[in-house]
């Protein structure tokens, strides 16, 4: 403990005794109640030089209305938030709560471009550089709203032109035969594993789509879908497989894929963890659920289908389509090819 005068920055209020800091913010200086208080006379704790270091550095105060999260709140009540695919809000939403926790206090103004880089660095050595693309591009998207807000000056985005990481993509791979095979030997109809397994591959939908799937959906013998990412409607009719799991529910529930316990469509996290479960059983790790998605299109490409025929069933673009078949459409082609020569 020292004795003496007290810092600088430090007074003590005549009329109470109280211990204030003062600090220019803004232009005006404020003062600040001290949590380290002692009697006048007293020797002067080690406690008050650390809070006052840490007063010194610490950021101004941003006024209301001014900060990222508000940035995020106008965002989100914004037609162009509101007019997005629900998909799209999803993954949106899962950047943009991890932005307002880490950086929600700050003005848009104090985030530099020095600080993006850095952000995206760590993002990219703690959560793979595809998250933090993502964030990202989401960071700017909210700094060029912040923008038109008014908080930030036309073209003064830090985080535009930053660069995002780059990395080699690995491609997803279609479940091979053998696998789906084993699949539907350890899990029978009726089971929640089995259900979702020929959901995903008979209709070629994302799991989203599959977990918004129920009984009034059923029609001439097909599934009506509305897909959460593009907002197409299809008619997909059911493969044999898939009548088969659907006959061994019950129709208790609106919903195909209910809760373990109680009414409710399964989520997406408890729907995750039991395929994720299942593939282990199975020795498929490598395939995860997205990937029955490009099974269903490689299956019908093998069947012969065109790419506006496997388009049909799987509502992608016919850009998305080849790119899911472009290796078993060169197998098929070349088959086709070599079985013409003499």
């Amino acid at each position: 403990m020292k004795t003496g005068g007290l810092p600088s920055y430090i007074h003590r209020r005549k009329r109470d005794g109280v211990l204030l800091f003062r600090k220019r913010v803004a232009g005006r200086i404020v003062e600040i109640r001290l949590e380290t208080q002692f009697p006048k006379g007293a020797p002067i704790p080690f406690a008050l030089h650390q809070e006052r270091e840490r007063l010194l550095n610490a950021p101004a105060p941003v006024a209301p209305g001014q900060t990222v999260s508000a940035v995020l709140r106008h965002y989100h009540a914004h037609r162009k938030y509101r007019d997005l695919a629900p998909r799209t809000r999803t993954d949106y939403d899962k950047r943009t709560e991890y932005i307002a926790d880490k950086m929600g206090g700050l003005h848009p103004r104090h985030i530099e471009r020095r600080h993006v880089i850095s952000w995206r660095d760590a993002w990219a050595e703690k959560s793979g550089p595809h998250e933090a693309n993502y964030r990202l591009r989401v960071l700017r998207l909210l700094l060029e709203h912040a923008i038109d807000m008014g908080l930030l000056a036309a073209g003064a985005n830090p985080a535009k032109g930053v660069s995002e990481v780059r990395y080699e993509k690995r491609d997803r791979q279609p479940w091979p035969d053998t696998k789906v095979a084993a699949f539907r030997t350890a899990f029978d109809y009726g089971t929640r594993e089995r259900t979702i397994f020929e959901l995903c591959l008979g209709t070629g939908q994302r799991i989203g789509d599959v977990l918004r799937m129920g009984w009034p959906n059923i029609e001439a013998g097909g599934i009506n879908v509305r897909q959460g990412k593009t907002g197409k409607l299809l008619w997909v009719p059911l493969t044999p497989h898939l009548a088969k799991a659907l006959d061994a529910l019950p129709r208790s529930d609106v919903a195909f894929l209910t809760k373990i316990n109680g009414p409710g469509r399964l989520s997406y996290r408890m729907a995750a963890e039991a395929m994720r479960a299942a593939r282990k059983a199975i020795e498929a790790e490598e395939y995860d659920t997205h990937a029955l998605r490009y099974t269903a299109a490689v299956e019908l490409c093998r069947a012969g289908c065109s790419d506006e025929l496997i388009a049909a069933v799987t509502g992608q673009s016919q850009r998305m389509v080849e790119h899911y078949t472009r290796h078993v459409r060169q197998r098929v082609r070349a088959t086709e090819a070599q079985k013409r020569r003499r």
